[in-house]
């Protein structure tokens, strides 16, 4: 797997995505050298034709990027594939058809942009077909072995079968005879992988509990015959993003590389934060009467929705957003907001899932109460109960909270405690990985949570 903006992807993906550009890139210039023939030059580098083609190629990688056409696991069968890949050319279809008759400028040549993509549209489908017949080759997989026998070594196991795209295949060695202990039969098995028949080419150690039970003289042995050896945390947190709290300890967090949270980077984030917030307010400036007046008609009660939050170092503030509940909503006292909860108006429930609600809180950022990106604010009646419960909880607020985060774009609406555990997982990743990059990467993802609806309830 390579390492981008400290997230972890897939090494055929990125291969997956080159190939796509030369591909997208190649159509164009095809259909420009057709069309204009022998003066395409011209056309290419003085007229600032390659320059065009190499935007078009990388906003038709955001869109195939935006419907999930590098993220297999997302996909439930070929069919949805060519689907998307056909719902990626329509979409670039219109957006360049409207470019072009706004800006005729823009345009490559005389009916360039519709060969380019019609030749797009015939090489893109067989490509897909052979990528996947290519990558299915059981020269281009990884033979796995995971050592260990209780529900961390299945979870890790059914998590790399449902992920074709890391190339990995699991394998199962089961060496002959009877063994006094669990740590003899998992050492008798490490030996039959070390024969040449057995090819294995990574050993997960998925141990519950390694004291003792660890068969390291034959763990070393595959070691120096050049198998990696790997912990079942390290791949878990690259495949899923998330930092699993089964197994963690404060050993685990003081010597692993990451948590370094630094001066200098927290300014620039904070810089960023400002400008990006700033920008974002002035560009809902005109929108925000409407909602407000929306808000007013849909439901009685206050326009804004005030809450107290808890925010860095534990330090409380009252967050600002849109109403999206009715106004005697918690007049029981503070409650969860639960999936499809009944509190939520009509307006509301569009607005959550648009995060149109959330404009208000940019002045949050601008206070610099909350970055825009972060760990989402909790409110203090639910934090000393989560404190309690989920180890790690308050390393939450070493950072300012977010508008956005790492666990708003990667999972749903936390609405208990398993899903708020599951949430934190991906709060500590952030936290471990916390770069400019990381917040850039995510502020890009967010804008496709939006468009896709994903998230929010």
């Amino acid at each position: 797997m390579i390492r981008l903006f400290n997230v972890y992807y897939p090494t055929r993906t990125l291969l997956l995505l080159l190939c796509e550009a030369l591909i997208i890139c190649g159509s164009f210039l095809l259909a420009t050298a057709y069309i204009i023939g022998p003066d395409a030059y011209i056309t290419l580098i003085y007229e600032n034709g390659l320059l065009k083609i190499v935007s078009i190629t990388g906003f038709t990688l955001m869109l195939s990027y935006y419907f999930d056409l590098y993220e297999p696991h997302r996909i439930s069968g070929r069919w949805e594939l060519y689907f998307r890949l056909l719902l990626v050319l329509s979409v670039l279809s219109f957006v360049l058809a409207g470019l072009v008759y706004l800006f005729p400028h823009i345009d490559i040549g005389p009916n360039v942009l519709v060969l380019g993509i019609s030749i797009l549209a015939i090489a893109l489908s067989p490509w897909r077909s052979l990528y996947e017949r290519v990558i299915g080759l059981k020269l281009f997989r990884e033979r796995v072995y995971v050592l260990g026998n209780g529900e961390r070594a299945r979870t890790v196991a059914a998590l790399l079968k449902a992920r074709h795209d890391v190339g990995m295949e699991v394998v199962e060695i089961c060496a002959k005879g009877e063994f006094k202990s669990e740590v003899e039969r998992f050492a008798a098995d490490l030996r039959a992988a070390c024969q040449p028949k057995a090819r294995i080419d990574r050993v997960i150690v998925a141990m519950e509990n390694r004291r003792g039970a660890m068969p390291v003289q034959e763990l070393l042995n595959l070691r120096l015959r050049g198998v990696v050896i790997e912990d079942a945390s390290i791949i878990t947190e690259r495949l899923l993003g998330r930092l699993s709290l089964t197994g963690l300890n404060p050993s685990s967090l003081i010597f692993t590389h990451g948590f370094h949270v630094k001066a200098s980077q927290q300014i620039a984030r904070r810089l960023v934060s400002i400008s990006v917030a700033f920008v974002a307010l002035l560009i809902c400036l005109p929108l925000i009467p409407l909602l407000m007046l929306a808000v007013r008609l849909s439901s009685p009660g206050p326009v804004f929705f005030r809450q107290t939050r808890v925010g860095l170092g534990g330090r409380h503030f009252s967050v600002i957003k849109f109403r999206t509940m009715r106004k005697d909503a918690e007049a029981a006292g503070a409650v969860w907001a639960t999936k499809n909860d009944p509190r939520v108006t009509a307006l509301g429930r569009f607005m959550r899932k648009t995060r149109l609600d959330e404009i208000p809180q940019l002045w949050n950022v601008l206070r610099g109460e909350m970055g825009f990106v972060g760990p989402r604010p909790e409110r203090p009646e639910f934090v000393q109960w989560l404190t309690s419960e989920i180890p790690y909880y308050d390393l939450r607020h070493i950072i300012r909270p977010g508008i956005t985060g790492w666990a708003q774009v990667r999972y749903q609406y936390g609405a208990s405690l398993e899903e708020t555990k599951q949430k934190l997982e991906y709060d500590l990743y952030y936290i471990k990985h916390l770069s400019l990059s990381f917040d850039l990467l995510i502020m890009f993802e967010t804008i496709k949570t939006i468009i896709l609806r994903r998230g929010a309830q």
